[in-house]
């Protein structure tokens, strides 16, 4: 099994469908190291993918990826926007324009999205940021590949990795991002950031089942 751009249109309009859905949730965790809007600009900004989407089919996965990059940067507000918009940007470049991806193609796209944040984000593993949830998942992604995993296979294990990795973000001393203001006082909450990560990562493993 392959995926192709008909995948790429599912996951991102489930990724819509998750940001509105978990709006709320995003917001109240931000709210106690953060600035409260974590929710609301992906929500936002996964609307205009969608509304984008609606005018404009791209040709192949990359080109998806790379349109949904551009509105992001455009749409999302603070420091998400230009995060995740470099992520999809650096999938969609690894991507390039083939029309089928095969499971190691899926896992070097998935690094190169993590290794955008992390060069934008100038985060690491345990700072308290999506990269908590990112890191694992691509780890978890080459595993599933290079153990001879489909593409339903690695998604599945990015999922479930990141998933896991947003959870472990509660009780670490948040290290960057306006949450690092707070010392100690962001111990025991849950990263915003790394569980939107978490959220699209499912979307692209339910968007390929």
């Amino acid at each position: 099994m392959e995926l192709d751009i008909d995948w790429a249109l599912r996951w991102l309009a489930l990724a819509a469908e998750a940001m509105a859905e978990h709006r709320e949730e995003l917001i109240e965790l931000d709210r106690p190291i953060g600035d409260s809007d974590h929710g609301e600009n992906m929500d936002r900004g996964f609307r205009a993918v969608t509304e984008k989407l609606a005018d404009t089919v791209p040709e192949n996965p990359g080109a998806a990826l790379k349109l949904t990059a551009m509105t992001l940067m455009s749409k999302v507000g603070g420091a998400a926007g230009p995060l995740y918009g470099t992520a999809f940007l650096r999938a969609a470049t690894a991507l390039g324009d083939t029309p089928e991806i095969d499971a190691a193609t899926l896992a070097a796209a998935l690094q190169a999205a993590r290794d955008g944040i992390v060069a934008r984000g100038k985060a690491e593993s345990g700072d308290k940021t999506m990269v908590d949830a990112w890191t694992p998942a691509i780890e978890a992604a080459a595993g599933a590949a290079s153990d001879g995993g489909d593409v339903r296979k690695v998604l599945q294990a990015a999922a479930e990795a990141a998933e896991a990795g947003a959870v472990a973000t509660d009780p670490m001393l948040a290290r960057k991002g306006r949450a690092s203001y707070l010392g100690e006082r962001s111990i025991g909450h849950r990263d915003p950031g790394a569980v939107s990560s978490a959220l699209i990562l499912r979307a692209a493993a339910k968007a390929a089942e």
